[in-house]
């Protein structure tokens, strides 16, 4: 995961003083994107299907943070995926420029007319924006698609709104996502993302208490006051140079050893002790064993993670 080594024709663009006049002329569409979710994907999918058409360059705007995390901080939802995860997976879907919008009190404050002016028209030259039918934006919300669609006429770009994208009766969203996750219900979540759920990150060094414990783990810091899922899990482990390993993993504060205030990955791979600090790994969840707990000192803990390795392996077996 490094979101500054995109392809040729990809471009991540942090802030308006990264763009300029080359950046000028764009298909736009705006959101969170947290997770890129089914519904997300039709959206993308029409926004690169349209600069296709027009001979333009697809773009993605998104915020960081996000919104929602500027104004609630710590009791704000749990990120499905932090910014980089966010940027690949835009990239992956077919979008060419990831424009990533510092979301501050200035931005907070600045009018829906305002945006439009100085962000969509004067910096990205849009010529063909796409929203979700439930957009809003500017200060208070209170910029709406009927305000874009007068702007459009103004500025002289077209707008198209997309239906909310509905799967079994119900609505695919982010925080749908979450509610699934929390429940630990991993084999739900791939009709709703289009994929079983991953995290990635860099593995960094840690207390060394795994190996003490019996079973040595890569760590991944994630950044973030909370996870969407806890517990530990039975999952499969991609390495840079492309192999598949099963193994355990925890995440979470570790309450027994240490208490952390932010969560954690930790996993261990089976049959491997790999060196791969400062590497970067993605690991799927494919099911949980049992939530996170502490335990009455650290010997009960290390006969508790010899159990969850033997249950993973008959999961995996």
């Amino acid at each position: 995961m490094n979101i500054f080594a995109a392809k040729p024709k990809q471009q991540f663009l942090r802030g308006l003083h990264n763009v300029g006049p080359q950046h000028h002329g764009n298909v736009v569409t705006i959101g969170a994107f947290d997770g890129v979710h089914l519904g997300h994907q039709a959206i993308l999918e029409q926004v690169v299907d349209k600069a296709k058409s027009l001979n333009l360059p697809s773009l993605a705007m998104i915020f960081e943070p996000q919104p929602h995390e500027f104004f609630a901080g710590e009791k704000a939802p749990a990120r499905l995926m932090r910014l980089g995860e966010k940027v690949d997976a835009l990239f992956a879907a077919g979008i060419e420029r990831v424009f990533c919008l510092p979301f501050n009190r200035y931005l907070s404050q600045l009018s829906a007319e305002d945006f439009i002016k100085k962000v969509l028209v004067d910096a990205l030259g849009t010529k063909y924006l796409v929203v979700g039918d439930d957009f809003r934006f500017g200060c208070g919300r209170k910029g709406d698609y009927n305000l874009l669609r007068h702007a459009g006429s103004l500025y002289g770009f077209e707008l198209t709104d997309t239906a909310t994208y509905i799967l079994n009766g119900q609505r695919v969203s982010s925080t749908r996502i979450r509610e699934v996750l929390e429940t630990g219900n991993l084999q739900a979540i791939p009709e709703l993302l289009g994929k079983p759920y991953t995290i990635s990150g860099r593995v960094v060094y840690g207390q060394q208490l795994g190996r003490k414990l019996g079973a040595p783990t890569a760590n991944v810091h994630l950044h973030r006051y909370r996870s969407p899922l806890s517990g530990v899990f039975v999952v499969e482990t991609r390495l840079p140079n492309g192999e598949v390993l099963p193994g355990v993993a925890n995440v979470g504060v570790r309450p027994t050893v240490s208490g952390d205030t932010k969560p954690i990955l930790e996993v261990h791979l089976f049959d491997r002790n790999d060196d791969l600090y400062g590497q970067n790994i993605v690991v799927e969840f494919r099911h949980k064993i049992r939530e996170e707990r502490r335990f009455d000192g650290v010997d009960m803990l290390k006969i508790q993670i010899q159990k969850d390795i033997q249950q993973a392996r008959e999961y995996i077996g």
